[in-house]
């Protein structure tokens, strides 16, 4: 070979190369892992399915399969009697899993026995389990989600109050109503009902990565208070974030008060302000989030009918104080973590 022996000298060109041939392997390994993941569900619901059929043969039977399957494959895991209780559980849940499609054939192991055993309803089950997979969460922002019910609160459109469907186009509109939850969970600020709203903010922004996983996959946080200066006057932005799914920017504003129509105006006024300022040629019309203690849906949709600025108005919960009769009656912590241990182990094969 001719050039077996020429010195190599870095070009311009070697670096795209090479971050083209890592993307390249990254992306394999990313296939690659699906694809196991993908045959160890259907690993387990064979098994499942399996031991469904022989359920006449008595408890002793589970103990016994345990036991030689882990000795026929010392190297591996995943055969606790646990788990096998549990692979009997999926293939009872899903009796059609081999000839229906279903979201949980691409989710990690972990999180289809979280859903099985917290989600008893099929298409809320699913529900979560479409969402975890578009927007990765780990098997923590799924517990999360489903103890703050994510789908009671955001799934369903009648609780929404918003113009975001009539004042943008797709597929923009559809991304910005599902932003929308009724109410959201500010549980991490440890806030009581009596917190004002420069103390929101202000703990919103000590909490801020818990604070954009309320809002949801793909917020930039820009700034807190965010001056706008117009003439002579200056005024001030509670929370301004950037939606990268979106590509817009994204005025949250937050009031301690029962919703009031006047609150429509004000942020009607931000965003005009923000898309004459701040915005860039290649970015959508921005959108407004007002975030109040209380409001009254149908007073928020005659607020919005002639608004022509996008604009949802949703309800936001703190933390309340236990009352003491009920403390007493409550699990401890002891007996919490061994209820989440039932799915927790992290057995695979």
């Amino acid at each position: 070979m001719p050039h077996e022996n020429k010195l190599f000298e870095i070009s311009s060109d070697y670096f795209p190369l090479l971050a083209s041939i890592k993307n390249k392997v990254r992306e394999a390994r990313l296939k690659a892992a699906i694809a196991v993941n993908e045959e160890l569900i259907s690993l387990y619901w064979h098994i499942g399915k399996k031991i469904l059929e022989r359920e006449t043969w008595g408890s002793g039977f589970l103990h016994r399969l345990s036991k030689d399957l882990q000795h026929a494959f010392p190297e591996t895991r995943g055969f606790s009697v646990r788990n096998l209780q549990r692979m009997r559980q999926f293939a009872n849940q899903y009796p059609e899993f081999e000839n229906t499609p279903q979201a949980v054939a691409h989710l990690p192991w972990g999180h289809v026995c979280l859903l099985i055993y917290k989600i008893k309803d099929l298409k809320i089950r699913g529900w979560y389990a479409q969402q975890s997979i578009e927007h990765s969460w780990s098997r923590t922002i799924l517990e999360r989600n489903l103890s703050n019910q994510l789908y009671e609160r955001q799934a369903n459109p009648s609780h929404k109050a918003s113009n975001y469907l009539t004042r943008l186009s797709e597929p923009q509109s559809s991304l910005a109503q599902e932003l929308l939850k009724q109410p959201y969970n500010f549980d991490f600020l440890g806030l009581h009902d009596d917190a004002y709203e420069r103390e929101i903010e202000h703990a919103s922004i000590q909490h801020i990565t818990k604070f954009m996983l309320e809002l949801g996959k793909g917020f930039a946080f820009v700034g807190s208070q965010v001056p706008i200066a117009i003439e002579n006057e200056e005024f001030f932005i509670d929370m301004l974030f950037y939606s990268l799914h979106l590509r817009c920017f994204t005025v949250v504003e937050f009031k301690a008060t029962k919703f009031r129509p006047e609150h429509v105006g004000q942020l009607n006024f931000y965003l005009s302000a923000v898309d004459d300022l701040m915005r860039h040629e290649q970015d959508n019309p921005s959108i407004g989030l007002l975030l109040c203690k209380s409001r009254n849906k149908v007073v928020a949709e005659y607020s919005l009918r002639n608004v022509e600025k996008p604009i949802g108005i949703s309800e936001f919960e703190l933390t309340r104080a236990i009352p003491d009769e009920l403390k007493n009656n409550l699990p401890s912590i002891e007996q919490i973590e061994a209820e989440l241990n039932v799915c927790s182990d992290g057995e695979q094969v």
